[in-house]
């Protein structure tokens, strides 16, 4: 049974107002190849189809005739797919009915049956190998949200008897009650899990979907959203036992495996999403199974249609940077095809002409300028910036200008700017 793990695709998003159609096509075009050279039995995609739950119409179409061509190329491909945090759920399950007579099982929320308990049979999904037989079961789990999970039961509170048989002063402090979301998704997969195990003959494998923060994940630095604030959704590997034997995870843009877990992986976005994703690998993973016991996890570097350029690698003087982009030769392309480029400068006072600088340094080059970054050498720390609610509402307009260009360029506002931010603010 061979099996290829992708998730986050983000179709339709924009970087810094340039849209990353193109690119999303050049990754769906490779993957319909992929799927072929490969002769995969299944697709699993796992999350955050979508950059956002109202995508366009475009992007819309760029999925479905994704999955139309790919049912077309391989007559035996199952698909399945899951919603992840940036989905709708039930926009990404209203086609359902349409695209499950071609093949492909999409998963948004959990459903519920007449009394009100979770429908699990609809998240356990099998996959047939080539011999047109049932290979493995998918538990297709999309994100979970706190109204999607079960409750999980209360502990009993202690009986007047025992609490009598305690003898004063020997009384502990009751033990921490875990965070009841954590715990309703723990029961959410053990639950999934049972009923695999039941329904699963011999020599059928086991594989969990996903889209959640593990333990030990590691997150970009700017374009994952966090699913819940405050990092209580991190979960634990142990939310994933035998008998699974491949957890396919989406939500971290990095591709990697949880821990020491070889078996629970993420396998990253297909495209750098930001300009901190630039030295990411791109990758779909080839998941083999032998019977129901994981073989191999192999690597598939996705080509990058379009390059994210850094310049310099660290923030720099304008004057050092406006050599190095002079100095940047890079091949005509389509305006499609031209790199994306972050600009990193070093600044110590405001450059009022920063942007025309730039601009001209990049003059007849074939690359789109996407942002421009800006730091100083000495920013004031923290601590000195921070203010209690109470001081700032003795703050003048003029003293917050103060600090803040102070915490910016790391030295005190010249008489010229708080002459011209008088000017501004005066009734």
């Amino acid at each position: 049974m061979r099996l290829l793990h992708t998730s986050d695709w983000h179709l339709g998003q924009s970087l810094h107002n340039f849209d990353r159609h193109y690119e999303h096509q050049c990754f769906l075009d490779w993957l319909l190849e992929t799927i072929v050279s490969e002769q995969a039995d299944a697709l699993l995609v796992a999350g955050d189809i979508f950059d956002n739950a109202n995508p366009s119409a475009a992007s819309q179409r760029q999925l479905y005739t994704f999955l139309q061509q790919a049912r077309a190329r391989a007559p035996q491909l199952d698909i399945v797919v899951i919603a992840g945090n940036h989905d709708s759920p039930g926009r990404l399950e209203a086609p359902g009915p349409l695209l499950e007579a071609h093949g492909t099982t999409v998963i948004g929320y959990p459903h519920r049956d007449a009394d009100g308990a979770i429908a699990m049979e609809r998240m356990l999904v099998p996959l047939t190998g080539k011999d047109g037989q049932v290979a493995a079961w998918v538990l297709a789990v999309p994100f979970l949200r706190h109204g999607d999970v079960p409750r999980p039961a209360a502990a009993p509170a202690p009986s007047a008897d025992s609490a009598a048989d305690t003898p004063a002063g020997d009384a502990s402090p009751p033990a921490p009650q875990p965070d009841p979301y954590l715990a309703g998704i723990a029961e959410l997969y053990r639950q999934a899990i049972a009923l695999a195990a039941a329904r699963a003959a011999d020599g059928q494998a086991i594989v969990a979907m996903g889209h959640c923060h593990m333990v030990d994940g590691t997150m970009s630095a700017d374009s994952e959203r966090r699913i819940v604030i405050g990092g209580t959704e991190m979960l634990p590997a142990g939310i994933f036992p035998a008998p699974i034997a491949y957890a396919a995870l989406g939500h971290l843009h990095l591709a990697q495996q949880v821990g020491p877990h070889a078996h629970i992986r993420y396998c990253g976005s297909p495209i750098p999403l930001s300009f901190a994703e630039t030295n990411y690998p791109h990758q779909v993973l080839r998941i083999d199974f032998d019977g129901p016991k994981l073989s191999t996890v192999t690597a598939l570097p996705i080509p990058r249609a379009v390059q994210l350029l850094r310049i310099p690698a660290k923030p720099a003087p304008l004057e050092e940077v406006s050599a190095a982009l002079a100095a940047l030769d890079l091949p005509d392309a389509p305006l499609a095809q031209q790199p994306l480029l972050e600009v990193r400068i070093l600044l110590n006072a405001p450059e009022p002409g920063l942007r025309a600088s730039i601009e001209k340094a990049l003059e007849g080059k074939p690359v789109r300028l996407a942002k421009i970054e800006t730091s100083s050498a000495a920013r004031a720390s923290f601590e000195q910036a921070a203010i209690s609610l109470d001081q700032l509402a003795t703050l003048q307009p003029d003293d917050i200008f103060k600090r803040l260009y102070q915490q910016r360029y790391g030295s005190d506002a010249p008489p010229d700017q708080l002459a011209a931010f008088a000017e501004l603010v005066q009734p």
